[in-house]
């Protein structure tokens, strides 16, 4: 996800490769991101935190402990801290690094191709200023929204975090149907995601509920209806709100 950001910042002219600064431990990762990007690169969280005033923690819930560890007590209170951590909320961020401006973002993996939907939240320290900077920053990997309150976070995380997730499963199932009634995996795989992205854009564009666009072309009797029907007797709809809630559930415990 970090690697994708630093893509499209560079690709919307928002910062230059001279001025974002990477660290990780990783030598080959460092190298991957300094051939592919010319940002520069470090191995060391600490001397990276004096390169900017925007610092952006993207490592795996189960790293955080030594990225803490790095920085604890060393940021200054003009910095920006921005969490992408999924799980990890602001009061224990703000705790274990001593520090008060943070921002708490869910986002989603269309953001690598510039379509992403990230839902974020603010510590009550945080700027004006640094909060139209933060929306900058996730406008330019698609959509943003801002919450005041942070337990919309793991509610995003069910629906738009967890939700491409959801959209794969179903192409898989649509493009496996369409295997079985005779189309090849690439004529399958075409017809299915143009449809899936048509759809949507069309959604959108449209202005309408889905359940007005479903019933508009669900004709009386034809074979819509009869597929369906199938959904509705395998209560398609209950299915998704059960996956919804586990989600959530589990953010929530992820969070504690």
């Amino acid at each position: 996800m970090a690697a994708n950001n630093i893509r499209t910042i560079l690709g919307k002219k928002l910062y230059n490769s001279g001025a974002i600064w990477v660290s990780d431990l990783k030598d080959d990762r460092r190298q991957l991101l300094m051939n592919r990007y010319q940002v520069n690169v470090i191995d060391s969280n600490a001397v990276a935190l004096n390169k900017g005033d925007i610092v952006v923690l993207a490592v795996k819930p189960q790293d955080l402990e030594v990225v803490i560890y790095d920085l604890k007590g060393k940021l200054r209170p003009s910095q920006l801290v921005i969490s992408i951590i999924a799980g990890v909320k602001i009061e224990n961020l703000s705790k274990g690094l001593v520090h008060k401006s943070i921002v708490r973002v869910m986002p989603n993996t269309p953001a690598t191709v510039g379509l992403g939907m990230s839902v974020w939240t603010t510590s009550s320290d945080v700027t004006q200023s640094q909060k139209e900077l933060t929306a900058s920053l996730l406008g330019a990997m698609g959509k943003e929204l801002h919450v005041e309150d942070e337990m919309y976070i793991d509610m995003a995380t069910a629906i738009s975090g967890s939700g491409p997730a959801y959209l794969f499963n179903f192409v898989e199932a649509l493009v496996e149907a369409a295997i079985s009634i005779g189309f090849s995996h690439e004529v399958a795989r075409q017809l299915v995601i143009q449809t899936m992205v048509g759809s949507c854009i069309y959604l959108e564009q449209s202005g309408k509920d889905a359940s007005d666009l479903r019933r508009m072309v669900t004709s009386r009797g034809g074979t819509t209806e009869a597929a369906l029907k199938k959904l509705n007797e395998a209560d398609f709809n209950s299915l998704i709100l059960s996956a919804v809630k586990a989600a959530y559930h589990r953010a929530k415990e992820l969070g504690h």
